[in-house]
């Protein structure tokens, strides 16, 4: 589990995780590198916005699957 210092709290905490993961996995598509030592302060804010964006365009296409009975 990363050491989050936000102060947004999951809706399903046992999601932490999963999005992790999908962190991670997004951030290797695009060809990001995500520090080892969890401190996000040396990345651009271009990188982390591209990572925090391409989460976002996969969890509504999964929620837009989700609803339209898709898998």
């Amino acid at each position: 589990m990363s050491s989050n210092r936000s102060s947004n709290n999951l809706v399903v905490p046992q999601a932490t995780a999963a999005l992790d993961q999908m962190k991670f996995e997004v951030a290797q598509e695009l060809g990001i590198a995500i520090p080892q030592d969890g401190y996000y302060g040396n990345m651009t804010t271009k990188d982390t916005g591209s990572i925090g964006g391409s989460i976002t365009k996969r969890l509504v296409q999964i929620a837009e699957q989700s609803l339209s009975g898709q898998k």
